[in-house]
């Protein structure tokens, strides 16, 4: 991060970040190791620098500490003046952020609060700011102190970051007056969005949807698609506001493809929430690309905590191609693997870099649309029911 001092551009320190996660021997340790590698990719995505990651066994989570007090204070003393800012891989409560802040003397951020400064940095559209906004208050509110509010992160940096970051130094009233505000203003986008999407119906032009979890590479197919230049980068939450764009086969056949935020496990309730409207989007698609980073170590499970999520959304019904992306950095007999298995939701290997695939994927879509166009167009020609006054 930069800053301008008398018209020259000064570099700010990243903040060193100690990552601590939590074992608890009754689940599975992959699964707790793979979770804090993300941590580390999410805190370089904020802007800090890793400097350590610890991974704690515990029979159960410390009330008070989480990690406990001797494991806190054991951290203070390996770790002192090497560390700027500690963060847990859990979601903690107002009173253990505040232990393990007085005990160690270090800002304290759990992974709830680090994605919401991700996306109170990534956030551009009025609607993307008034929908972080909305989170950061949401899990803000209570966590406040007594009749007034002890956040002593508020001193700068990741965790303090946002359009919300400056209603925090009010009351809890003013907090609720201002969530209220910003759910009417973001139901006025859903009226509005709604609105928009009427003349695409009468048009009788179908809708794809690009799903799966973040960093799959769907602003790069999205680009690659519709000849765009949405940002893309080697980074998590790149995309928060939907994008929409039309692509047209060389038949004329022709869609609009939607590109929207990624999913990730454990995504923080409050986002899931303030998003709705983005996830709109999702709900008036007439089929979802779910894109799968091939490449990944634990691919199945990222794909998996996707599924979940549409689940969770009601979108487990809607048709869906999954759509393995980056096979570029794979063998071919890998690759060719994802698309032949025999599932019953449809597969296409695609890189997003190459084109490997994309007639293949175009095809499927193109076979899964037709129908979807069809009933569109009949819906429109059916004999509206007639309407008799009542007097």
């Amino acid at each position: 991060m930069n800053e301008v001092t008398a018209g020259i551009q000064v570099s700010k320190p990243r903040e060193r970040a100690l990552l601590v996660g939590i074992h608890c021997k009754r689940g599975s340790r992959w699964e707790a190791e793979d979770s804090l590698e993300e941590l580390a990719r999410l805190a370089e995505s904020a802007g800090a620098e890793v400097t350590g990651t610890i991974l704690q066994e515990r029979d159960a989570p410390d009330p008070r500490y989480l990690i406990g007090k001797g494991k806190a204070q054991e951290i203070r003393a390996q770790w002192a003046g090497k560390v700027d800012l500690l963060v847990i891989d859990e979601e903690l409560s107002g009173s253990q952020q505040r232990n393990l802040e007085e005990l160690t003397g270090w800002k304290t951020v759990d992974r709830p609060l680090l994605i919401l400064d991700i996306f109170a940095q990534r956030a551009r559209s009025r609607e993307g700011k008034l929908q972080v906004e909305l989170a950061q208050l949401d899990y803000h509110l209570p966590r406040l102190v007594g009749s007034g509010v002890e956040l002593s992160r508020l001193g700068g940096g990741i965790g303090t970051r946002g359009p919300g970051e400056t209603k925090l130094e009010t009351d809890r009233r003013t907090i609720r007056r201002r969530m209220t505000k910003i759910r009417e203003e973001l139901a006025r986008v859903r009226r509005h969005r709604a609105l928009l999407r009427k003349p695409r119906r009468r048009r009788a032009i179908p809708i794809v949807a690009l799903v799966g979890y973040t960093n799959a590479g769907k602003s790069t197919l999205f680009n690659a698609l519709t000849r765009s230049g949405v940002q893309t980068d080697d980074a998590l939450f790149v995309t928060l506001d939907p994008i929409l764009r039309q692509v047209t086969m060389a038949d004329r056949f022709g869609f609009l493809l939607s590109d929207t935020v990624g999913f990730i496990r454990r995504l923080p309730e409050q986002l899931v929430t303030a998003f709705k409207a983005t996830l709109e989007e999702l709900d008036d698609a007439d089929l979802l690309l779910h894109i799968v980073d091939a490449s990944h170590p634990q691919v199945m499970e990222q794909k998996e905590a996707v599924d979940t999520i549409l689940g969770e959304l009601g979108l487990s019904a809607k048709p869906i191609i999954e759509v393995f992306n980056k096979v570029d950095l794979l063998s071919g007999g890998t690759a060719t693997s994802f698309a032949v298995a025999k599932t019953p939701v449809p597969r296409v290997a695609v890189s997003a870099v190459t084109g490997y695939g994309f007639d293949l994927l175009l095809r499927a879509v193109r076979e899964s649309l037709i129908s979807v166009a069809a009933q569109i167009r009949a819906d429109d020609r059916a004999p509206r029911p007639a309407v008799h006054a009542q007097g």
